[in-house]
């Protein structure tokens, strides 16, 4: 690889000179991130918290640390393209967000220590042999057990008690795809919901997927854990709108953007967590030996005015356990 092919890194990230070395004679240490989303607001944030609980640790980017971000937007061929080049760079430890950047990252190296985010399901996935034991050279954290899917279509439903029908949107091409549907069906029929599955990787698709399933009746959507999610929020959220169908989100971001609720795992915790892992590394300790971990903030957040704009009363109870209503 020529030296002007990696020295330039993407999405407005930190440059990462090839050439730097750190000052009163500390030894520079290179961090590889591969984002598999676009460079949302959120995703900043998320970055923010991580180089903080660098700092917090120690690492200062230009004296004793160098970190390089790539962004994938979703896209399976530019994913794979950024893990390659990154393994090419040979950090010293990566990070990685989403299931769908480790399996090119792991199949590029089984050497560079990985700590991943927002992962679900890694022992399923391959990435790890267990959670208390990771056993290669990858740890890191996941963003829920599957049976928190049920939780999103009990949600729904007591927000909407006359519910009867739910498309839930999911990348098939996943196994945290197909593995979240697979939890909300088994619990759909003694809800009394009957399940339909969309799958998210065409904006073309979604459009007349989501159009055709509100022609037929009440219903809602769920949006499942997905990078493609991430990349199609705008469009998902104004059809959710267009549509009148209420919908439930993953986590709190789509709910700021317009969604109507979201319950799930507090993403920027997520990374700042993973600023103590990568630090972790960093000082001599292996994946293996770090245990994948779940998250410990959960949240569960209302918007008021979509829920206004769609008709619904929301039950005081679900208000009262609410960590966060927007107005």
């Amino acid at each position: 690889m020529r030296r002007r092919e990696f020295i330039t890194l993407l999405g407005g990230a930190a440059a990462w000179p090839m050439g730097a070395r750190a000052q009163q004679g500390e030894r520079m240490r290179r961090i590889g991130v591969l984002m598999n989303t676009t460079a949302n607001s959120e995703q900043q944030q998320s970055l923010v918290a991580f180089r903080q609980a660098l700092q917090q640790l120690g690492w200062t980017e230009g004296r004793n640390v160098q970190i390089g971000v790539r962004w994938a937007g979703g896209d399976t061929r530019e994913i794979r393209r950024h893990a390659g080049e990154l393994v090419a760079l040979a950090p010293d430890v990566m990070l990685a967000t989403g299931n769908a950047g480790m399996v090119p990252l792991l199949q590029a190296t089984r050497i560079i220590p990985i700590v991943f985010n927002n992962v679900a399901d890694p022992v399923g996935g391959g990435f790890v042999k267990s959670m208390a034991r990771p056993g290669g050279n990858a740890t890191g954290f996941i963003q829920f057990e599957y049976s928190l899917s049920a939780k999103w279509l009990e949600t729904l439903k007591e927000i909407v008690p006359s519910l009867t029908r739910v498309a839930v949107l999911r990348d098939a091409a996943l196994a945290s795809g197909i593995g979240q549907f697979a939890v909300i069906q088994s619990v759909a029929s003694s809800l009394r919901v009957e399940t339909t599955a969309i799958d998210v990787r065409d904006t073309g698709e979604i459009e007349s997927d989501i159009a055709d399933f509100a022609r037929t009746g009440t219903g809602g959507l769920i949006l499942t854990s997905s990078a493609l999610a991430v990349v199609h929020r705008s469009l998902i959220i104004t059809l959710a709108a267009r549509h009148r169908l209420p919908a439930i989100y993953y986590r709190r971001a789509f709910v700021d953007a317009g969604g109507l609720i979201s319950y799930g795992y507090d993403v920027v915790d997520q990374y700042r967590r993973s600023g103590g892992y990568v630090d972790r590394i960093l000082k001599g300790e292996k994946p293996t030996d770090l245990p994948v971990q779940a998250p410990t903030r959960y949240e569960l957040v209302i918007n008021m005015k979509t829920a206004k704009a769609l008709g619904l009363d929301v039950p005081p109870t679900l208000l009262a356990r609410a960590d966060e209503v927007i107005e």
